[in-house]
C-alpha cells in the first residue's frame, strides 16, 4: 500500500480504543504496519481484535502480517519494552512510536485518595516515560532515526477543578517530549506532542451525557463542536511522516480553537 507512511512500522500504546485506535487506523490507511498495546481486560481485548480485522482489510493483496497487538498495563515498564520488542519481532524495526495510553478518573482535589493519584501518575506519566525510553533505545540501535509522538492534552496548559492529578501528568508528557527532543536529536529521533482539546472518548463519555455541559463546550469552541478521536489522526500522520522531518520539540493543539477562546 502506498501512502505517507509506506514501509514504516508504528507502535501505539492504548491503541485499541479512542484516540489511539483512530491513529492506528489512519497510520494503516497511509501504509504503515501497526502494533498496539491495550489494557488486558475483556472489552479492550475485543476491541483490539476488531481493530486488527479492520486494518487487515486495508491490505487485501498481501499475505504478510500488517498488524499485531500486545496486552499489558502500560504503567508497568515491562509493557513498553514488550510492545517495542513485538514490533521488531513481527516487522524487523520501529519507525514511529505513539505514547497515547492514559486515564482520567475525575475527582475532587481535597478528598482525592492516594491510590487514585498514584494510579493516574503511574499510567499517564510513568507509562509515557518508560515506553518512550524503550522506543528511543530501539530507534537509537537502528541508527535510522524515528518519530515519537506524545499525546498530551490542552489540560497541560490550563487547570481543571476535578483533574488536578490528570493535568499534572499531561503537563509532564508535554515536558517529556520537549526534553527528549533535545536528548534524542543527535540520533535523528524527533519528539513532538499533540494536545487534544475536549475529545469524546471513554474517559469523558459519562461527563458529556449532560446536554447542558455539551452545549457549554460547543459554545466555547470556535469550530462549534466537540472533537472526535479521528480529529487527532491527521496531525499524528503529519508528525509521523517525512512531511515533518524538521519538526521536533513542538506541540500542536488539536482543540477546535478552544484554547485561544478561553477568555
Amino acid at each position: 500500500m502506498s501512502g505517507l507512511l509506506a514501509n514504516k512500522v508504528a507502535a501505539i500504546t492504548g491503541g485499541s480504543s479512542g484516540i489511539g485506535r483512530a491513529i492506528a487506523l489512519e497510520f494503516a490507511k497511509n501504509g504503515a504496519k501497526v502494533v498496539i498495546n491495550y489494557y488486558p481486560n475483556e472489552q479492550e481485548t475485543s476491541r483490539a481484535i476488531s481493530l486488527g480485522n479492520e486494518i487487515k482489510q486495508l491490505f487485501p493483496n498481501t499475505t504478510e502480517p500488517v498488524y499485531s497487538s500486545v496486552p499489558g498495563d502500560i504503567g508497568d515498564p515491562a509493557t513498553g519494552k514488550a510492545l517495542v520488542a513485538k514490533a521488531v519481532d513481527e516487522f524487523g524495526k520501529l519507525d514511529v512510536f505513539v505514547s497515547n495510553a492514559g486515564i482520567c478518573p475525575f475527582h475532587e482535589f481535597t478528598t482525592m485518595p492516594e491510590e487514585v493519584y498514584y494510579r493516574t501518575v503511574k499510567t499517564n506519566l510513568d507509562g509515557a516515560f518508560f515506553s518512550t525510553q524503550a522506543a528511543a533505545n530501539q530507534m537509537k540501535l537502528q541508527g535510522t532515526g524515528g518519530s515519537i509522538i506524545g499525546i498530551s492534552s490542552i489540560s497541560a496548559l490550563v487547570g481543571g477543578e476535578f483533574q488536578t492529578h490528570y493535568t499534572t501528568t499531561k503537563a509532564g508528557v508535554l515536558s517529556l517530549m520537549q526534553s527528549t527532543a533535545v536528548a534524542l536529536g543527535k540520533y535523528n529521533i524527533r519528539c513532538n506532542a499533540l494536545l487534544p482539546g475536549t475529545i469524546e472518548t471513554d474517559i469523558n463519555k459519562d461527563d458529556l451525557k449532560d446536554q447542558s455541559k455539551r452545549d457549554y463546550f460547543n459554545k466555547r469552541i470556535p469550530l462549534g463542536r466537540l472533537g472526535e478521536p479521528s480529529d487527532l489522526a491527521g496531525p499524528a500522520v503529519f508528525l509521523a511522516s517525512d512531511l515533518s522531518k524538521y519538526v521536533t520539540g513542538s506541540q500542536i493543539l488539536v482543540d477546535g480553537g478552544l484554547f485561544v477562546n478561553l477568555q
